[in-house]
């Protein structure tokens, strides 16, 4: 039997390197075809030795969580600042807001929601 929506992703169902940015892996969670592009749901790691070459931008979005699995990242974000996130922590990213990621450690692991599941990212000056 099919139940509509329902969906489950294992840890077998590995990382991919086909992401928004080059210097981290993604593993889709399933989530976006569960609910039609309504959601997404990935969980973000740093490659190795890779570091952050993103510059300012931002994102059109209803929503966008992230959440911190392991390890620590930092972004810049206009009107705030500078804001160190390690394991546990967790931020609301507001749709339009412009940000930079700053930097993280090599075992960065970290859960991104959003919706809907695509949206348009714009290079900010």
């Amino acid at each position: 039997m099919t139940i509509p929506g329902f969906s489950v992703r294992h840890a077998a169902d590995g990382f991919q390197r086909d992401g928004l940015r080059p210097f981290y892996e993604y593993r889709d969670l399933g989530i976006a075809g569960a609910t039609e592009g309504r959601a997404m749901a990935h969980v973000i790691r740093a490659i190795p030795g890779q570091h952050a070459s993103a510059g300012k931008h931002t994102h059109s979005l209803e929503v966008q969580i992230v959440y911190v699995i392991r390890g620590w990242v930092t972004f810049w974000y206009e009107g705030v600042g500078e804001v160190r996130l390690e394991a546990g922590s967790c931020v609301h990213q507001p749709s339009g807001i412009v940000h930079q990621e700053i930097g993280h450690s090599d075992d960065l692991e970290m859960l991104e929601i959003t919706v809907p599941a695509s949206f348009e990212t714009t290079a900010a000056a």
